[in-house]
C-alpha cells in the first residue's frame, strides 16, 4: 500500500463509527512509525526502527529481518529483543519453513498457538516454545525484497483483520523505506569508490606529470650546465696564459689575477654541484613500471565502465571493435591513466561526441586506436602537442600521454582522422 492510500484510509477510519475507533488508533500508530523510519537513510538505523516498532506494536518478545542479497537468497540482516538488545545470528534459530514459505509464495502468515498448530510441527517452534509467530514479505515496488519477523511465548489472540490493517501496513512502509535506505547506501558506495578512483588517478597524475618534468629539467640543465662548465674552464686557462704573459713581461706578480683564478674556480666548483643535481633529477625521475601480464581490451572496457556515469560523459556514446589479444606485460594503472585523458580530451572537445575505439594485434604489437567525431586537434598544434608545457603551450595531457608510452617502450601519434581527432599508441608484445 503507498503511503497516500494508507493516509486516506486513515482518514476514512477517523470519520466512521466507534467500532473503527481501535483499527484507527492503530493505523495512527503506524502514521507515527512511518514518519520516524522516512527520516533516516540510513539503512542499518531504518533496520532498527522497522524492527523495534513492530515488536512494540505486536507486543512480541522478539523479532528478525532478513533481505534478498545479490545472490538472490534470504540473508540475516538484524535480531532485536523486546528490550532492543541485538541479537546475534546464532539465535536465528526459527522456523525457517515460515520464513522460506512468506518470502516464497509472498503472503503473510499468523500462527496462533505455534506449539499445537499441526502444519508447522517445527523443532525450533517446539524447543523455543513459542506461541504466536507474525511473518510478513516486505514489498517494494511490487518486489519482494525480504521477510519482517516477530515471535512470542505469549499466546495473544490474534484477529486476522486487525492483523492485516497493522503489522502487514507496517511492512509494506517499511519495505519502501528499507528499499530507500538500499539506494541511498549504493549510491554512498558508489560515490566513495569513484572518489577514490579519482583520488587514484590523480596522485597517478602528479606522479607521472613530476616524474616527466624532473626528467626534462634534468636533461635541460645538464646541457646548459654542461657548456657552463666548458666556458668557465676556458675562462681559467685564458686568465692563466694572460697571467703568464704579465709575469714575464713586467716580471712582476699581478694579485689580480690570483683573485680571478680563485673566482674561476669557485664557480667551476658551483657549476659542478649543479651538474650532480641535474643528474640526480634524471636518476629519480625514473618511475618503476609495475608491469604485469594483462589484457588490454579488459583494461580499456574497465576504464569505460568507471567513466560513463561521469556527468562529462552523460552525453558520449562509446563504440568498441576489440579483436583477439595476446596478452601483454604493461603497467595497467598508467595506462588507464592514458586513456582517461584521451577520452577526456575527445568529450571537452564535444560533450556529445561519439568515440570509437579499436584494438588490433599486428608485427608483435598492439595496437589501440581512438577516434571521435568532434572538431580535431588544430593543425598549428599537431606537431608541438607532445611538447613539455611553456609559455605558449598550456596543458599537458598529451606530454604525459607520451611519457607514458616511452617509458613503455611504445608508439603513439595523433592526426585529424576522416571526421574528428585520430589518436593511435602501440605497445611492444614481450
Amino acid at each position: 500500500m503507498k503511503f497516500s492510500e494508507f493516509k486516506e484510509q486513515l482518514d476514512r477510519e477517523r470519520y466512521q463509527g466507534t467500532e473503527s475507533s481501535a483499527r484507527a488508533k492503530n493505523l495512527e500508530v503506524i502514521l507515527d512509525i512511518v514518519k520516524s523510519i522516512n527520516r533516516s537513510l540510513i539503512l542499518e538505523d531504518v533496520l532498527e526502527l522497522v524492527l523495534k516498532n513492530a515488536i512494540k506494536l505486536t507486543d512480541s518478545d522478539r523479532g528478525f529481518i532478513v533481505l534478498k542479497n545479490a545472490s538472490e537468497e534470504l540473508e540475516f540482516k538484524l535480531g532485536l529483543d523486546a528490550k532492543g538488545t541485538i541479537l546475534p545470528e546464532s539465535s536465528f534459530n526459527i522456523s525457517t519453513t515460515v520464513v522460506n514459505d512468506v518470502y516464497k509464495i509472498g503472503q503473510s502468515r499468523f500462527i496462533e498457538g505455534a506449539q499445537s498448530d499441526t502444519r508447522d510441527p517445527s523443532k525450533s517452534i517446539l524447543k523455543l516454545e513459542l506461541e504466536t509467530i507474525l511473518c510478513s514479505p516486505l514489498y517494494a515496488d511490487d518486489k519482494k525484497i525480504g521477510v519482517i519477523y516477530v515471535d512470542s511465548k505469549h499466546l495473544h489472540k490474534i484477529n486476522v483483520r486487525e492483523i492485516t490493517d497493522t503489522f502487514e501496513i507496517l511492512a509494506g512502509q517499511a519495505a519502501t523505506a528499507i528499499r530507500n535506505a538500499q539506494l541511498y547506501e549504493r549510491q554512498v558506495k558508489a560515490y566513495t569508490a569513484l572518489d577514490e578512483a579519482n583520488k587514484q588517478l590523480i596522485q597517478a597524475e602528479r606522479k607521472a606529470l613530476k616524474s616527466s618534468i624532473d626528467s626534462e629539467i634534468g636533461q635541460a640543465l645538464q646541457g646548459l650546465v654542461h657548456l657552463g662548465l666548458l666556458e668557465v674552464e676556458s675562462l681559467m686557462r685564458t686568465i692563466e696564459k694572460i697571467k703568464k704573459e704579465y709575469e714575464s713581461k713586467f716580471n712582476e706578480d699581478l694579485i689580480l689575477f690570483d683573485r680571478l683564478k680563485l673566482k674561476s674556480k669557485v664557480a667551476v666548483d658551483s657549476i659542478r654541484n649543479i651538474q650532480k643535481y641535474a643528474q640526480v633529477l634524471i636518476e629519480t625521475s625514473i618511475i618503476n613500471l609495475n608491469k604485469d601480464s594483462g589484457n588490454l581490451n579488459k583494461t580499456i572496457s574497465s576504464v569505460i565502465k568507471y567513466i560513463s556515469p561521469m556527468k562529462q560523459f552523460n552525453k558520449v556514446v562509446f563504440k568498441t571493435e576489440m579483436n583477439n589479444l595476446p596478452l601483454c606485460n604493461y603497467d595497467s594503472e598508467q595506462i588507464q591513466h592514458l586513456l582517461v585523458h584521451l577520452l577526456t580530451n575527445a568529450a571537452e572537445a564535444k560533450a556529445d561526441s561519439t568515440i570509437t575505439i579499436k584494438s588490433k594485434y599486428e608485427a608483435n604489437k598492439i595496437f589501440i586506436n581512438i577516434e571521435d567525431n568532434g572538431p580535431g586537434f588544430p593543425p598549428d598544434k599537431l606537431q608541438t602537442a607532445f611538447d613539455l608545457p611553456s609559455s605558449k603551450k598550456s596543458g599537458y595531457g598529451l606530454f604525459m600521454c607520451k611519457s607514458i608510452i616511452d617509458r613503455h617502450n611504445g608508439e603513439i601519434k595523433i592526426s585529424n582522422g576522416s571526421v574528428g581527432a585520430y589518436v593511435q599508441f602501440a605497445l611492444p608484445v614481450n
